[in-house]
């Protein structure tokens, strides 16, 4: 008894101090995550509602352990990154959408670094972030924002501004680099191979290594790549596709970074063996002769052998030649090529025959009737869940990319038409993602702004926008792609 009321005396010394024995990263994102959503409802509620009371008296108490474990309060946003005074702040997938709200909102508002002081009180702390969270629409938000904080005589949260350098940087123009790139060196590799040289693996090692390092900053975007389709290089630019969504769909089944890298250079030389099938059969527009569909059916064989005979083979992962040898056998085992003994199917290719079944019937080609919109894709996908796919896998991958996954175009009740540039994770908002507005109400196509559909209108309380139906981009002459390529050349 008298060991356990020291350790109620001790606990209740470090509640009142605001030591938890917590480590500083977890303090830094427990604050951030408070202030998140404190954020979030200051631009529903008025300051004195109870809500907003309750939500930043928790915000107080984090800011105050975080006091008691540092003498300073800092935060500071250097590129894709959020520093806790000089320690990086490392995000997990459930909080990822946290660190890439805030980091996105302080870049819109130039906020390099904010520093709390150390005597800073809750109504204080609340004013500051109600005039922080306004949506900005001056030429110098920075400026705004600080002269607001001087007119309410804040004086307990110190900001400095955004330098030039980070305000330039520009992520998308930097995923498309890679994404490029990535055909060229695939275009590359597929030249060596027919003159039978030397493929450089590790640079194709790096390369899938900066994809994933892409994909942990900038998901949204890199996904709304692989909506490009070029038709004239189909295989090449839909490698990159595979590659990109296995290496996301894995990071949702919870694999390791060695894993994703191993898994995205598998996906990269998923369809390495159709060098070999001559191009009047791949890209015949009329359905293929029993002799023809042989030739086809033999491109996983011829891959996996290629693969093999690589001198660098030793640097490549076994599961690229499963993945080679497997990415067309369906879930129960049928499909090709047919194994007489064949009792299970690779993890990696699994992932793997989503991916490539998802960017095949998205994709425009002579032989397909029917281009399926990625909803579209998504629900017939879902049909054959245990039969074609993984139910597992596939569950992960439809929840990835949300009911309208980004680059699905669709209708809203204003009668505007929006592009779907992020999907929001929280389950209650499945429906309302971020888009971009590309046709306005009378019709006209214009380079409109981003909206949150999750927003209300404060008048009627109501969303100011709702989702009516998803359409096909190429019955209103809207070219997807282009509009991911615009945002990279900005």
């Amino acid at each position: 008894m008298i060991e356990e009321k020291e350790k109620t005396e001790e606990e209740e010394k470090q509640a009142e101090s605001g030591e938890t024995g917590l480590p500083i990263q977890k303090l830094a994102i427990n604050f951030l995550t408070r202030f998140y959503i404190v954020f979030k409802i200051l631009k529903l509620y008025a300051e004195n509602n109870e809500l907003i009371e309750e939500q930043t008296t928790l915000l107080m108490e984090d800011l105050n352990r975080l006091k008691a474990a540092e003498p300073e309060v800092k935060f500071r946003i250097k590129q894709e990154s959020i520093f806790f005074n000089q320690q990086r702040l490392k995000f997990s997938l459930g909080n990822y959408h946290i660190f890439k709200f805030l980091l996105e909102e302080f870049r819109k508002r130039e906020i390099g670094q904010l520093e709390f002081s150390p005597d800073i009180g809750r109504q204080e702390l609340t004013r500051a972030l109600a005039i922080l969270c306004q949506k900005r629409t001056e030429a110098q938000p920075y400026e705004a924002i600080q002269a607001e904080l001087q007119d309410n005589q804040i004086t307990g949260l110190t900001l400095e501004k955004m330098q030039a350098s980070e305000r330039l940087l520009s992520p998308e123009k930097s995923s498309a680099r890679l994404y490029f790139l990535s055909i060229l060196h695939l275009r590359e590799i597929s030249e060596r191979q027919k003159d039978n040289e030397k493929i450089r693996l590790n640079t194709t090692r790096r390369l899938i290594q900066s994809i994933f390092n892409h994909l942990i900053d900038n998901e949204s975007f890199l996904l709304g790549l692989t909506n490009i389709k070029n038709h004239d290089e189909y295989t090449l630019n839909h490698s990159v596709n595979v590659s990109l969504l296995a290496i996301a769909l894995g990071r949702r089944l919870g694999l390791s970074r060695v894993e994703l890298v191993d898994l995205g250079l598998a996906a990269f030389f998923h369809d390495l063996g159709k060098i070999e099938t001559p191009l009047e059969i791949l890209n015949k527009p009329g359905q293929l002769t029993e002799e023809e569909r042989k030739i086809m059916e033999l491109h996983p064989h011829q891959g996996a052998e290629k693969l093999v005979q690589l001198k660098e083979f030793r640097r490549l992962p076994i599961s690229a030649i499963h993945v080679a040898m497997e990415h067309h056998i369906k879930e129960d085992l049928s499909g090709y090529p047919h194994f007489k003994i064949k009792q299970d199917v690779n993890l990696y290719s699994r992932i793997v025959k989503v991916c490539d079944f998802f960017d095949a019937i998205t994709t425009k080609r002579v032989y397909r009737k029917k281009v399926f919109t990625r909803a579209e894709a998504l629900s017939l996908m879902l049909e054959q869940g245990g039969t074609e796919f993984n139910p597992v896998i596939l569950k992960a991958f439809v929840q990835m990319m949300g009911i309208f996954p980004v680059g699905s175009v669709v209708l809203l009740n204003t009668g505007e038409i929006g592009l779907v540039t992020a999907v929001n994770q929280e389950l209650k908002f499945l429906l309302r993602p971020r888009v971009k507005i590309i046709v306005d109400a009378a019709g006209n196509k214009i380079d409109g702004e981003l909206v949150d559909l999750t927003e209300i209108d404060p008048e009627n309380r109501k969303y100011k926008r709702t989702i009516v139906k998803e359409i096909n981009p190429d019955e209103y002459g809207l070219n997807v792609a282009d509009y991911f390529l615009a945002e990279a050349e900005a």
